[in-house]
């Protein structure tokens, strides 16, 4: 992907930008999660029309005045072209809208593939260009430089998985690393490094279950935000954030998909889910 010639501004960068919203419209990310089930629920069929209608109308309710909008990848891409067409437009809405768009796709690979995944979503001339990225470590964190590079260049963030709430994640996550700790342990330190001197948050974030209860084992002051999934449908609640995050309870971006999107198709069901959560988790942290 070919880089634009001449004097640019320097772009805000993402941390920046997400503490600001945060601070503005509260903290909360709304997955868009185009499942079979919920466009059942929906009254939608499953196909590339179902899914436009689903998350265009998602966007539309929510882009406006929720922090971050979190479309999965693989919901649109099950539809080939015509799903990925559908994420380009909903990408270029939420943000167009006002919205920060964190794409969830948890890329991982090495060299030049990572640094193509890294042009498809944090490069502005990609039509899939978002302002941060789910990724994965488990090639080794310097797998990830491309995708550091790439964000430092346009203002983007990412999330790398850390302690994520599948039961699966133990296997690799709490295995023990050379240093003597733990796999997490290690990402977060690097995460830790990325973000020093970058208040009043840094732009590489650590994905971090809320399903896990108590974390104090871990330092999870990474200087950046903590993307915590499993509010709601997977049956953490937001009085639970300060007894798994502790002292970090402020840094975390609590992540809800379905406990939102069922109270769809109607946008004012869409809305007043997610201004109920963001007083719960406000009156939780603060």
């Amino acid at each position: 992907m070919t880089e634009s010639s001449g004097p640019a501004t320097a772009p805000v960068p993402f941390g920046v930008r997400l503490h600001r919203a945060l601070e503005e419209r509260g903290p909360l990310c709304v997955g868009i999660d185009p499942h079979p089930a919920l466009l059942a629920e929906w009254g939608l069929n499953d196909d590339a029309g179902g899914l436009e209608r689903f998350a265009r109308t998602t966007v539309e309710a929510l882009a406006d005045r929720v922090a971050v909008l979190k479309p999965q990848a693989a919901f649109f891409e099950r539809f080939g072209s015509r799903g990925v067409a559908v994420l380009e437009r909903v990408t270029s809405e939420a943000r167009a809208a006002g919205a920060l768009v964190l794409m969830d796709a948890k890329r991982g690979d090495i060299g030049h593939t990572m640094e193509a995944y890294a042009d498809t979503f944090l490069h502005p001339a990609s039509s899939l260009f978002s302002d941060a990225l789910t990724v994965s470590p488990y090639l080794g964190y310097g797998s990830l430089d491309p995708a550091v590079r790439r964000a430092r260049e346009h203002g983007g963030g990412l999330f790398v998985l850390a302690l994520t709430s599948n039961p699966e994640g133990r296997e690799v996550q709490r295995a023990r690393a050379a240093g003597g700790g733990d796999v997490a342990s290690a990402v977060l330190d690097r995460l830790r490094a990325e973000n020093a001197g970058e208040p009043p948050l840094g732009s590489f974030g650590a994905v971090v279950g809320a399903t896990l209860g108590d974390l104090s084992e871990y330092d999870l002051a990474i200087g950046g935000p903590l993307l915590a999934p499993g509010i709601g449908a997977q049956g953490a609640t937001p009085a639970d954030l300060p007894g798994v995050f502790g002292a970090a309870a402020r840094a975390v971006l609590p992540s809800v998909s379905r406990g939102v999107l069922r109270q769809g198709p109607e946008m004012s069901g869409l809305r007043d889910s997610a201004a109920r959560l963001v007083e719960s988790v406000r009156a939780a942290v603060n």
